[in-house]
Parts: C-alpha cells; structure tokens; sequence
C-alpha cells in the first residue's frame, strides 16, 4: 500500500535510548546501565503502599474525575504556588498521563502549525519531536559547552532567537541531556523576551529540585508579568521516582485551562486511577524525602565527573547526566557507543538532540548505576576512546 508520511513527522525520529536497552537486555551480560533516565532509587514506601491499597478500591478503579483526582490537583497546584510564589488553585490543575503527555497537550493547545517553539541545545529529543507533532517547529539555542565546566545558557543567541513567528519557549532546568542549570539573569533574559514578544513558556518542570552544590530553585512563574503566561508541567518519574506509575500534573493561569483541559480528554481521557493517590502522597511528603535522594544524585555526579577528569564533559549542575564530547577525538556519538559496548559501559549517543551539541556527545545516566559500580567508569571510557 501506498502511504504518503505525514509532513509532521518528516524531523521526527527515535531517541536511541530504547535501542541501546534492547541491546543490554538481549546480552545477558552485567553490563554498566548508563543509557536510560531510570533510577535504581526506589519511590517512598508510603506511596508504594498507597498505591497497593488503590489497586483494590473502587474510586481509584473510575474515569472520573476526568482532569484527575481532586487531592492530587490541590497538592501539584499549591506545590507550583510554594516555588513560584503565585496563587494556584486546583482548577488551575490538570493531570496528565505523565509529564511528556502534559507537555505535548501543553503544545496542542496553544500553538498553530507553523509557529517556532525556542528550546535549548541541545535538549531532550523526546521533546523536540512533540513540538513537531504539535505542529511547531523547534529553534534550538545553544548552551555554551566548556570541557569540565558548567554548560552555560548563551543569552545573546537566545535573543537572536526570538523573531515573528516565534510563539512559545518550552524550557527545562535542569536541562536534559546536559543538566545544564538557568541561573537568576537567564531567567530575567527569558522572562524580558517573554513579556516584550507575547511569548508562553511552557515549563518542563520534571527535574527542578534536582540541583546541586547547594543552588537555589528559581521558579520562573513568580518574575514579574510571566504569570499570566507560564504553563508549569510536572512529573512523578524523576523527583518522586514514580516512572512507572505515569503521573504528571500541568499548573497554568485560568485563562489557559479551558483549552489545556479540552486537549487533555481528547487525547488521554484520564490519567491511571490507582497511581493518583500515591502521587499525591509522594508529591505531599517530598519535602523532607526529597534532600537525601538528590545527595546522593550529587555523590554519583562527583563521582562521574573524578572519573573522566582531563576528558572533555560538560558538568552538570543538577538532573541525572553527563555528556562527553567524543568528536575531539575523531569520533561520534554512535561509534563510541559501540565502542562502550565492548567494554561492558551502555551509553546512549546525542545524536538528534542537538545541532551543535548533538552527534558530537554520548550521555551518561548516573541515576541507574551505585557509586561503587561507578568506580573504574574512567578506565573503560578511556579505553573506548583508543579502541
């Protein structure tokens, strides 16, 4: 049969990830699982038990409510109002089927086909092809890249950036793949061009009190006129650890509900019923659970980063990776991934996800993998690189 592609999915194409874990499933080896945001961490006991008791009720076991569950709207809504310093309600509130999902009915309901979406770069394929499924067409502004220091928000090329077809930024901090943090004068630059152009910012908000060296959150919701036009979506995979419970939460002024709230029940009805409540318990209880998991986060980054001392990898201020920049030694990101392979590293290359920092990098996810496990990183890799 002949089928013509849709032309929104001509730039849409697979993260990698996936692969490379089929790959070390397939292999019945030990090998070091680098190449997947999963955390080897497990969720707060409470909401595992919270979610084993769901599992046997019957309002857990429902369609309704259809924008989720009544406590859960009211805990992400006044945990939103506690960083951002901005009044929510939980009519402010939707839930979604985890975060991607918030954030791709975030786009759907406020972009038209055509219009520019500014991301960093690089920045999470998975979310530069929701921006063209939307319809959008991603800009990509660099983040300066200085081997073995802090990737660095180029502020100038985000000015640049923004012209007449430019409606939206969708920003994470920290960054994914680079963990790449916005410090207070890139959020004043971010919010300037916001209120100046008319521009939203949606907010992938699922990493930002994964930071480290003891930074303060800046949530950019409470700068002067962004109010009215940030979007803030958050997830119960990477703070609360929950992946597998597919839970995310989108907070937004009142005037963006009605539209959030139409796209979310034309495209996931309703978000899983028995997870709900469990979210809520982790999300609620997360203020004093939350410090010891993102030290030892921190512990796993110190402990990556001794290891590729003298290689040329970005530091990550916050989230859960690092990128090694392999193209000064000849290389791409896919033949150093093979290369790890071979010597028991699963890594996954960038390409796709950045156009001047993306084939050029392999990541490495240090969620996954205990400290001790960690040591000897450095010897495979430098042995990957003179393979």
């Amino acid at each position: 049969m002949h089928h013509t592609r849709p032309a929104r999915l001509k730039h849409v194409a697979g993260i990698g990830v996936d692969r490379m874990g089929s790959i070390a499933d397939a292999s019945g080896r030990d090998f070091l699982r680098l190449e997947n945001l999963d955390t080897d961490i497990p969720p707060d006991p409470e909401a595992v038990q919270r979610t084993r008791q769901a599992a046997a009720e019957d309002a857990a076991n429902s369609y309704l409510p259809f924008v989720g569950q009544d406590a859960l709207r009211q805990a992400a809504a006044s945990h939103v109002s506690a960083l951002s310093g901005v009044s929510y309600s939980s009519d402010n509130c939707v839930i979604s089927a985890g975060g991607l999902s918030g954030i791709l009915n975030a786009l759907l309901a406020t972009i038209e086909v055509g219009d520019e979406v500014i991301v960093t770069d690089p920045t999470y394929a998975g979310l530069l092809n929701r921006v063209r499924v939307a319809g959008g067409i991603p800009r990509q502004v660099p983040f300066t890249f200085t081997p073995e220091g802090e990737w660095r928000l180029d502020r100038e090329a985000m000015r640049k950036a923004v012209g007449p077809a430019t409606r939206a930024m969708l920003l994470m901090s920290p960054s994914m793949p680079s963990g790449g943090v916005l410090d207070a004068d890139d959020w004043n630059v971010v919010a300037e061009l916001c209120v100046r152009q008319n521009l939203l910012l949606i907010l992938d908000s699922a990493m930002e009190r994964l930071l480290f060296d003891n930074r303060k959150l800046i949530h950019p919701a409470g700068l002067p006129g962004m109010a009215e036009r940030t979007i803030t979506v958050g997830a119960a995979s990477k703070e609360l650890r929950m992946i597998g419970w597919r839970v995310g939460w989108t907070v937004a002024p009142d005037w963006l509900m009605p539209d959030l709230v139409a796209v979310s029940l034309a495209n996931v009805v309703v978000p899983v019923g028995i997870a709900q409540g469990a979210a809520t318990v982790a999300l609620t209880r997360s203020y004093q659970t939350l410090p010891a998991y993102v030290g030892e986060l921190e512990r796993r980054r110190d402990t990556v980063v001794r290891e590729l001392r003298g290689l040329p990898f970005g530091l990550p201020a916050g989230g859960w990776s690092l990128l090694l920049r392999v193209s000064d030694y000849g290389l791409d990101g896919a033949t150093m991934s093979d290369r790890l392979l071979e010597q028991g590293v699963c890594a996954t290359a960038m390409t796709g996800w950045g156009e001047i920092h993306g084939a050029e990098y392999i990541r490495f996810v240090f969620a996954n993998e205990p400290v001790d496990r960690l040591h000897g990183l450095g010897a495979r890799v430098r042995a990957a690189l003179r393979a």
